[in-house]
Order: structure tokens, then sequence, then C-alpha cells
């Protein structure tokens, strides 16, 4: 078509300008929380040039064509981008523009790949790292005031995603998911933004003491519980992600829609934290409704 696809980057220079950080988001097209970050920390550091040492390059939208269609996947290739990392400068469009992406926040201190949830559920803002690279990420990723962090094992990273291939290349990268999709949810965004200058400051790069809440949970697959529907209905939730519940206690209830009856009580069968809970209301045998980290 002979047009010219094209990224944009806020990039913001601070003085010394000796280390450098990425804020990415918007990997997937109905994933919208990361659009509110981007929009705060600009108008954060822009408010105080003084504050900053070091470089942040901000992408607001690294698929571009997906958020203006709504689109999950790239529209140019109906394929999920994040499964395409590193990309390949001789492949087809959408793998040579995630090429250039790579090659562009390669060599930076460290990036943050800001994630939304699906349209299915609602997320408490998490850090989630591979196991193998748990010791180098935990720490960076417990100042970016995130109530929890979600260390996964190797076996659930998949090595096409652009924190796998950033972390492989030497960049340090750690993975935010928060909210639902196709939504912004401005307290989970202005929590991040905190988090992003407290990590900043922690780094000699923002020149303002940045105090957050030591209050971060590190759970490992064992710790982590799935409530799955035992029945298929509409689910109605009657607690929200951040509250702790007990072994038994109810969190909502499925109904049939067609005879009006109650069809199952939905419990948590273990005590913890609240961190997932289903946000689309159809549900099936076997849809995730909630996840719980255990006490």
């Amino acid at each position: 078509m002979g047009e010219t696809l094209q990224l944009q980057k806020n990039r913001i220079l601070g003085g010394g300008a000796k280390k450098r950080v990425c804020v990415v988001t918007g990997t997937h097209g109905d994933e919208l929380e990361g659009q509110y970050v981007a929009y705060l920390l600009a108008m954060a550091l822009r408010a105080r040039p003084e504050l900053l040492d070091g470089i942040v390059d901000i992408y607001p939208a690294i698929n571009p064509l997906g958020i203006n269609s709504i689109n999950r996947s790239s529209p140019l290739s109906d394929l999920d981008m994040n499964r395409l990392f590193p990309g390949s400068a001789d492949g087809n469009t959408t793998e040579a523009f995630i090429d250039a992406v790579t090659r562009d926040i390669r060599g930076a201190d460290i990036c943050i790949d800001i994630h939304a949830s699906n349209i299915f559920l609602t997320e408490l803002p998490q850090v989630r790292v591979g196991e193998r690279m748990a010791k180098d990420l935990v720490p960076p990723a417990r100042r970016l005031n995130m109530p929890i962090i979600w260390v996964h094992a190797n076996a659930t990273v998949l090595e096409s995603t652009l924190a796998y291939s950033l972390n492989e290349l030497g960049t340090p990268t750690l993975v935010v998911e928060m909210g639902v999709g196709m939504r912004i949810t401005p307290a989970f965004g202005e929590q991040l933004t905190h988090g992003i200058l407290h990590l900043m400051d922690h780094m000699g790069m923002w020149g303002e003491k940045v105090r957050i809440t030591p209050a971060t949970l590190v759970g490992r697959d064992r710790h982590v519980t799935f409530l799955n529907a035992e029945s298929s209905g509409i689910f109605i939730a009657e607690t929200r992600v951040g509250q702790t519940v007990g072994a038994g206690e109810r969190i909502g209830f499925i109904a049939d829609p067609v005879r009006g009856e109650l069809i199952e009580a939905v419990t948590s069968p273990a005590e913890g934290l609240l961190f997932t809970i289903r946000e689309y209301p159809v549900v099936y045998q076997g849809s995730l409704m909630a996840r719980i980290l255990n006490n």
C-alpha cells in the first residue's frame, strides 16, 4: 500500500542522561490501563524536569493499529504481537515492526511492560516475573508499589513475549498486570505511576523522595488457588479484588436467568487475598472465576 507504520515514542530527557527507563504499553489493543499511566508519568516528569536525571522512554501504544480498531491482535496479521518477540527484520510487516521495537528498547536499565487483563477478569495490580529471573527481578518489582508479585514457573512463561525476549537480551523487564480489558481504572494507574517514580528515585533518576507502603506479597504458583465454575449461567460477584477472604466464604453466585434459580453459590476454597475476580458475567463450566493468593 506504500504507507508507513510508525511507532510513537515519548522521550523525556533529564540532566546527565546516565540511565534509561522504558515504559511500554498497548501491546494488546484491548488493554488500555497503561494509557493512563503513560499520561500521568509524562505529566509528572514534564511538571518537574529539574528532578529528572536520565532518560525515560514512554511507548504508549506499541500496537497502534490494534488500539485504533479495538483489536487485541495486530490487524495486519491477526496475530498476538506478544507471541512474536523478538521479531525479525526479514519477516512480514508485523515481525519487522516488532524487531524494531525490540532493538529500540534493548539496552535500557529497566523496562516496565504494562498490561491490563482481558474483558473477562479484573486483576488487582501485580508484577509477574519468571522463576528463573526472580532473583534479579523481585527486588525492583518490590519498588513498583504493587500489592502482589507473582513468580511464575518457567514452563508458564512464554518465550515469545516482550518481557522474556528482553530479559534474555540482558534488559531487565517487569510485567505489570492490572485492571480489566477495554477500561481504565484511575486508582490503579495512579498507584503504578507513584511506584515508577519510587523505582526511579531508588535508581538515582528522580530527585525527590517517593514513599510507598511496603506491603508487597510475593507468591509462587503453589501459593495461588484457582477457582473455576462448576456450572454454566450468569455470575454475580459479591466481593472485589483486594479483599481478604476466608475458606468457605461466599464471593458470588451463579444464576439461571431462564428458570430464575440459583445454580451455584461460589465460595472460596482457601483463605487469602482475592486478586482476580470474574468481570464478564456469562460463565460456562470450567470458566475461571477467581484467583486467591493463599495466606
